[in-house]
């Protein structure tokens, strides 16, 4: 029988409390889990591709089914090279559905085999992103509430 394994794609710059509560909970429900870190060219990430692995790496050591993979190009590609069952997507606002949906079923429409799973955050997460924990750090304020403990210590190293 061959394993489930769903891909959860993103450029996590940084990982955050809100994307380790879909990884804990998808990891529930599949053999494999793989955090695909995308390279993220047009994002012009704060953090490089080898810090977001690392720190993605960090906020999981209780889990022994999720890997780490950094990637770049069409995720449909690393879809089919990983032989994953699902991709996950994360929903935290109807804003976020349009994109998403769009996005699965143009993937979907690459590939027919490629399916997408929608998981909603847990409700003291739905508001989280990294977009905003960056800004948040990068005016020197306390993102402890948003990002694990080894995330923080990352951005002072970033910003001092």
């Amino acid at each position: 029988m061959s394993k489930r394994r769903i891909i959860y794609p993103g450029t996590f710059d940084p990982i955050t409390k809100g994307h380790i509560d879909l990884v804990v909970r998808a990891s529930k429900m599949f053999d494999e889990v793989v955090i695909a870190i995308a390279v993220g060219h047009h994002k012009k990430p704060l953090f490089s591709l080898e810090e977001r692995v690392a720190l993605a790496k960090a906020s999981f050591p209780h889990l022994d089914n999720i890997q780490f993979i950094g990637f770049d190009g069409l995720l449909v590609n690393f879809f089919n090279e990983q032989k994953a069952t699902a991709v996950l997507r994360g929903l935290r606002a109807i804003s976020d559905f349009e994109y998403e949906f769009q996005l699965a079923n143009m993937n979907r429409t690459l590939d027919q085999r490629f399916e997408t799973v929608f998981l909603t955050p847990s409700e003291q997460y739905s508001f989280i992103s990294s977009t905003m924990v960056r800004e948040i750090a990068r005016l020197d304020g306390d993102v402890s509430k948003f990002v694990p403990e080894h995330v923080v210590h990352a951005f002072k190293r970033k910003y001092g």
